[in-house]
């Protein structure tokens, strides 16, 4: 494990809006900090193992997006009967 030095965590400590950002000099690879307890949460939505769960805890949200962006419409629905493994 790594720790902040007093500066980092200042920047980390005032950084409310957002994850702190760093980056490695040496790589140019950029990283975002989030505390542990987000980590877990994003590891437990993500996980493959809960494939169903991932599905029902996300398929709301989805679909409330969907709707505001049109998908609603009732000109949509031709997209409900096309089955992409068939080729006309």
């Amino acid at each position: 494990m790594i720790e902040l030095t007093p500066q980092q965590q200042v920047a980390v400590a005032s950084n409310d809006e957002a994850p702190p950002c760093v980056l490695d000099p040496g790589t140019n690879t950029k990283y975002v900090l989030v505390r542990a307890e987000v980590y877990d949460r994003i590891r437990e939505i993500l996980d493959l193992d809960q494939g169903d769960r991932f599905v029902r805890d996300l398929t709301p949200r989805a679909m409330e997006v969907f709707g505001r962006a049109g998908w609603d419409d009732p000109a949509m629905d031709i997209y409900n009967d096309l089955d992409p493994r068939i080729t006309p």
